[in-house]
Protein backbone atom coordinates (compact mmCIF):
# COMPACT_ATOMS: atom_id res chain seq x y z
CA UNK A 1 0.00 0.00 0.00
CA UNK A 2 1.34 3.60 -0.86
CA UNK A 3 1.61 6.35 1.77
CA UNK A 4 -0.86 8.15 -0.37
CA UNK A 5 -3.78 5.26 -0.21
CA UNK A 6 -3.00 5.18 3.19
CA UNK A 7 -3.90 8.42 3.70
CA UNK A 8 -6.69 8.19 2.00
CA UNK A 9 -8.03 5.02 3.67
CA UNK A 10 -7.32 7.43 7.34
CA UNK A 11 -8.98 10.40 6.32
CA UNK A 12 -12.20 8.33 4.72
CA UNK A 13 -12.54 6.70 8.24
CA UNK A 14 -12.54 9.47 9.83
CA UNK A 15 -14.81 11.61 8.24
CA UNK A 16 -17.17 8.28 8.23
CA UNK A 17 -17.14 8.67 11.97
CA UNK A 18 -17.60 12.45 11.87
CA UNK A 19 -20.73 12.27 9.53
CA UNK A 20 -22.32 9.66 12.17
CA UNK A 21 -22.83 13.10 14.05
CA UNK A 22 -23.27 16.00 11.58
CA UNK A 23 -24.95 14.27 8.44
CA UNK A 24 -23.90 17.14 6.64
CA UNK A 25 -23.80 17.76 2.40
CA UNK A 26 -20.26 19.20 3.02
CA UNK A 27 -19.37 15.90 4.76
CA UNK A 28 -21.13 13.47 2.68
CA UNK A 29 -19.70 15.22 -0.60
CA UNK A 30 -16.50 14.44 0.61
CA UNK A 31 -16.78 10.90 1.38
CA UNK A 32 -17.95 10.05 -2.47
CA UNK A 33 -14.70 12.16 -3.51
CA UNK A 34 -12.40 9.73 -1.23
CA UNK A 35 -14.45 6.71 -2.43
CA UNK A 36 -15.07 7.47 -5.93
CA UNK A 37 -12.68 4.92 -7.22
CA UNK A 38 -14.33 1.84 -5.49
CA UNK A 39 -17.44 3.22 -7.76
CA UNK A 40 -15.21 3.33 -11.12
CA UNK A 41 -13.70 0.13 -10.72
CA UNK A 42 -17.11 -1.86 -10.14
CA UNK A 43 -18.59 -0.08 -12.71
CA UNK A 44 -15.39 -0.56 -15.12
CA UNK A 45 -15.83 -4.59 -14.32
CA UNK A 46 -19.94 -5.04 -15.00
CA UNK A 47 -19.26 -2.42 -18.24
CA UNK A 48 -17.36 -5.60 -19.85
CA UNK A 49 -20.22 -7.68 -19.38
CA UNK A 50 -22.94 -5.60 -21.26
CA UNK A 51 -24.33 -3.31 -23.42
CA UNK A 52 -24.92 0.10 -21.56
CA UNK A 53 -22.02 2.76 -21.44
CA UNK A 54 -19.76 2.68 -18.79
CA UNK A 55 -20.27 6.32 -17.70
CA UNK A 56 -23.91 5.47 -17.31
CA UNK A 57 -23.04 2.59 -14.68
CA UNK A 58 -20.77 5.12 -13.20
CA UNK A 59 -23.59 7.58 -12.16
CA UNK A 60 -25.84 4.71 -11.38
CA UNK A 61 -22.97 3.19 -9.46
CA UNK A 62 -22.72 6.42 -7.47
CA UNK A 63 -26.28 5.92 -5.94
CA UNK A 64 -25.57 3.05 -4.26
CA UNK A 65 -22.08 4.53 -2.64
CA UNK A 66 -24.71 7.45 -1.50
CA UNK A 67 -26.77 4.62 -0.17
CA UNK A 68 -23.94 2.91 1.55
CA UNK A 69 -22.85 5.95 3.26
CA UNK A 70 -26.35 6.94 4.55
CA UNK A 71 -26.52 3.29 5.98
CA UNK A 72 -22.93 2.48 7.09
CA UNK A 73 -22.33 2.36 10.83
CA UNK A 74 -19.10 2.70 11.87
CA UNK A 75 -19.60 0.58 15.71
CA UNK A 76 -20.65 -1.99 13.58
CA UNK A 77 -16.66 -2.76 13.15
CA UNK A 78 -16.38 -2.82 9.07
CA UNK A 79 -14.30 -1.65 6.86
CA UNK A 80 -16.37 0.50 4.20
CA UNK A 81 -15.79 -0.96 1.31
CA UNK A 82 -16.12 -4.03 2.01
CA UNK A 83 -19.83 -2.79 3.18
CA UNK A 84 -20.23 -0.60 0.30
CA UNK A 85 -19.96 -3.28 -2.60
CA UNK A 86 -22.85 -4.70 -2.53
CA UNK A 87 -24.52 -1.77 -2.96
CA UNK A 88 -22.84 0.09 -5.80
CA UNK A 89 -23.43 -3.28 -7.27
CA UNK A 90 -27.14 -3.93 -6.67
CA UNK A 91 -27.53 -0.23 -7.81
CA UNK A 92 -25.96 -0.58 -11.13
CA UNK A 93 -27.84 -4.88 -11.58
CA UNK A 94 -31.34 -3.26 -10.82
CA UNK A 95 -30.44 -0.47 -13.75
CA UNK A 96 -29.44 -2.94 -15.97
CA UNK A 97 -32.24 -5.51 -15.08
CA UNK A 98 -34.59 -2.59 -15.44
CA UNK A 99 -33.42 -1.65 -19.00
CA UNK A 100 -33.03 -5.16 -19.71
CA UNK A 101 -29.69 -5.23 -21.54
CA UNK A 102 -28.41 -8.25 -22.49
CA UNK A 103 -25.05 -9.24 -21.10
CA UNK A 104 -21.98 -8.65 -23.68
CA UNK A 105 -19.48 -11.27 -23.11
CA UNK A 106 -15.77 -9.68 -24.22
CA UNK A 107 -14.63 -12.79 -27.15
CA UNK A 108 -11.33 -13.13 -24.79
CA UNK A 109 -13.84 -14.71 -22.09
CA UNK A 110 -15.63 -17.02 -24.74
CA UNK A 111 -12.47 -18.22 -26.01
CA UNK A 112 -10.65 -19.02 -22.27
CA UNK A 113 -15.20 -20.71 -21.68
CA UNK A 114 -14.07 -23.23 -24.85
CA UNK A 115 -10.00 -23.24 -23.34
CA UNK A 116 -12.10 -24.29 -20.22
CA UNK A 117 -14.37 -26.85 -21.23
CA UNK A 118 -11.33 -28.74 -23.06
CA UNK A 119 -8.99 -28.27 -19.71
CA UNK A 120 -11.73 -29.45 -17.79
CA UNK A 121 -12.20 -32.88 -19.81
CA UNK A 122 -8.13 -33.23 -19.92
CA UNK A 123 -8.08 -33.36 -16.01
CA UNK A 124 -10.67 -35.41 -15.74
CA UNK A 125 -9.15 -38.24 -17.65
CA UNK A 126 -5.64 -37.18 -15.70
CA UNK A 127 -6.87 -37.48 -12.31
CA UNK A 128 -9.64 -39.94 -12.78
CA UNK A 129 -12.55 -37.59 -11.57
CA UNK A 130 -13.60 -34.20 -12.12
CA UNK A 131 -11.35 -30.85 -11.77
CA UNK A 132 -12.67 -28.14 -9.09
CA UNK A 133 -12.67 -24.64 -10.51
CA UNK A 134 -9.33 -23.34 -8.50
CA UNK A 135 -7.35 -26.05 -10.86
CA UNK A 136 -9.54 -25.10 -14.23
CA UNK A 137 -7.83 -21.55 -13.50
CA UNK A 138 -4.60 -23.13 -12.46
CA UNK A 139 -4.52 -24.63 -16.18
CA UNK A 140 -5.76 -21.74 -17.82
CA UNK A 141 -3.19 -19.33 -16.24
CA UNK A 142 -5.43 -17.13 -14.72
CA UNK A 143 -7.37 -16.44 -11.58
CA UNK A 144 -9.81 -18.19 -9.56
CA UNK A 145 -11.77 -14.82 -9.48
CA UNK A 146 -11.32 -14.06 -13.64
CA UNK A 147 -12.54 -17.88 -14.08
CA UNK A 148 -15.49 -17.44 -12.19
CA UNK A 149 -16.37 -14.49 -13.91
CA UNK A 150 -16.02 -15.94 -17.24
CA UNK A 151 -18.44 -18.94 -15.79
CA UNK A 152 -21.10 -16.25 -14.19
CA UNK A 153 -20.67 -14.00 -17.66
CA UNK A 154 -21.31 -16.95 -19.85
CA UNK A 155 -24.48 -18.19 -18.22
CA UNK A 156 -26.23 -14.93 -18.20
CA UNK A 157 -25.86 -13.92 -22.00
CA UNK A 158 -29.52 -13.17 -21.52
CA UNK A 159 -31.60 -11.91 -18.91
CA UNK A 160 -33.79 -13.95 -17.18
CA UNK A 161 -37.07 -12.31 -15.79
CA UNK A 162 -37.43 -12.83 -12.03
CA UNK A 163 -41.18 -13.60 -11.93
CA UNK A 164 -39.92 -17.09 -14.76
CA UNK A 165 -40.80 -20.59 -13.27
CA UNK A 166 -37.91 -22.30 -12.32
CA UNK A 167 -39.72 -25.49 -10.88
CA UNK A 168 -42.65 -26.79 -12.60
CA UNK A 169 -45.05 -28.62 -9.52
CA UNK A 170 -48.08 -28.26 -7.69
CA UNK A 171 -46.39 -25.30 -5.94
CA UNK A 172 -44.20 -24.03 -8.63
CA UNK A 173 -41.36 -21.23 -7.81
CA UNK A 174 -40.16 -18.11 -9.49
CA UNK A 175 -36.76 -17.45 -10.47
CA UNK A 176 -37.04 -14.37 -7.32
CA UNK A 177 -37.87 -16.28 -4.82
CA UNK A 178 -34.63 -18.46 -5.47
CA UNK A 179 -32.48 -15.46 -4.92
CA UNK A 180 -29.86 -15.23 -1.82
CA UNK A 181 -31.19 -12.41 0.33
CA UNK A 182 -28.93 -10.03 0.08
CA UNK A 183 -28.84 -8.97 4.29
CA UNK A 184 -27.80 -12.23 4.90
CA UNK A 185 -24.42 -11.53 2.29
CA UNK A 186 -24.33 -7.94 4.06
CA UNK A 187 -24.10 -9.60 7.44
CA UNK A 188 -21.82 -12.09 6.66
CA UNK A 189 -19.37 -9.41 5.71
CA UNK A 190 -20.09 -7.47 8.57
CA UNK A 191 -18.83 -10.02 10.70
CA UNK A 192 -16.25 -11.20 8.79
CA UNK A 193 -14.86 -7.45 8.63
CA UNK A 194 -15.49 -6.78 12.62
CA UNK A 195 -13.20 -10.14 13.30
CA UNK A 196 -10.64 -8.79 10.77
CA UNK A 197 -10.76 -5.08 12.82
CA UNK A 198 -10.30 -6.41 16.36
CA UNK A 199 -7.36 -8.10 15.01
CA UNK A 200 -6.09 -5.31 13.73
CA UNK A 201 -7.06 -3.54 16.90
CA UNK A 202 -5.14 -6.26 19.46
CA UNK A 203 -1.51 -5.31 16.66
CA UNK A 204 -1.98 -1.69 18.26
CA UNK A 205 0.04 -0.67 21.48
CA UNK A 206 -1.70 0.26 23.92
CA UNK A 207 -1.22 4.10 24.04
CA UNK A 208 -2.64 3.74 20.02
CA UNK A 209 -5.58 1.03 20.87
CA UNK A 210 -6.64 3.37 23.60
CA UNK A 211 -6.93 7.24 21.80
CA UNK A 212 -8.59 5.40 18.83
CA UNK A 213 -11.08 3.28 21.40
CA UNK A 214 -12.23 6.33 23.26
CA UNK A 215 -12.73 8.27 19.83
CA UNK A 216 -14.17 5.93 17.78
CA UNK A 217 -16.06 3.47 20.04
CA UNK A 218 -16.68 5.62 23.21
CA UNK A 219 -17.74 8.80 20.82
CA UNK A 220 -15.57 11.15 23.05
CA UNK A 221 -13.61 14.17 21.48
CA UNK A 222 -9.90 14.79 21.45
CA UNK A 223 -10.48 16.62 24.23
CA UNK A 224 -11.98 14.82 25.95
CA UNK A 225 -9.77 11.58 25.07
CA UNK A 226 -6.49 14.10 26.08
CA UNK A 227 -7.51 14.95 29.83
CA UNK A 228 -8.84 11.37 30.26
CA UNK A 229 -5.06 10.11 30.28
CA UNK A 230 -3.12 13.24 30.99
CA UNK A 231 -1.86 14.34 27.13
CA UNK A 232 -2.15 17.08 25.23
CA UNK A 233 -4.76 16.95 22.42
CA UNK A 234 -2.54 17.18 19.39
CA UNK A 235 -0.96 14.11 20.91
CA UNK A 236 -3.83 12.38 20.24
CA UNK A 237 -4.75 13.26 17.40
CA UNK A 238 -1.29 11.73 16.45
CA UNK A 239 -1.77 8.64 18.25
CA UNK A 240 -5.30 8.00 16.47
CA UNK A 241 -3.42 8.63 13.14
CA UNK A 242 -0.67 6.41 13.92
CA UNK A 243 -3.35 3.48 15.13
CA UNK A 244 -5.65 4.36 11.94
CA UNK A 245 -2.52 3.79 10.02
CA UNK A 246 -1.18 0.72 11.54
CA UNK A 247 -4.44 -1.03 11.26
CA UNK A 248 -4.86 -0.24 8.04
CA UNK A 249 -1.48 -1.73 7.18
CA UNK A 250 -2.73 -5.19 8.87
CA UNK A 251 -5.85 -5.51 7.45
CA UNK A 252 -4.15 -4.64 4.18
CA UNK A 253 -2.26 -7.97 4.00
CA UNK A 254 -5.31 -9.78 5.39
CA UNK A 255 -7.16 -12.36 2.73
CA UNK A 256 -9.94 -10.15 0.59
CA UNK A 257 -12.67 -12.02 -0.15
CA UNK A 258 -14.10 -12.11 -3.62
CA UNK A 259 -17.65 -10.04 -4.17
CA UNK A 260 -18.30 -13.30 -7.06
Amino acid sequence: MTANSSSLRSRSMELLMLYQRDRSIKLRNQLVQLNMGLVRKIAHRISHQCVEPYEDLEQIGYLGLINAIERFKPDQGCAFSSFAVPYIRGEILHFLRDRGSAVKVPRRWQDLQKEGQRARMRLTREMGCPPNEQQVAEALGISLTEWSEVSIAIKNRLPLSLDATVQQTDSSITLGETLPDPKYFINQHLEEDRQQLQRAMSQLEDKLRTAVEFVYYSGLSRKEVAERIGVSPMTVTRRIHRGLDQMITFLQVQPVPTDN
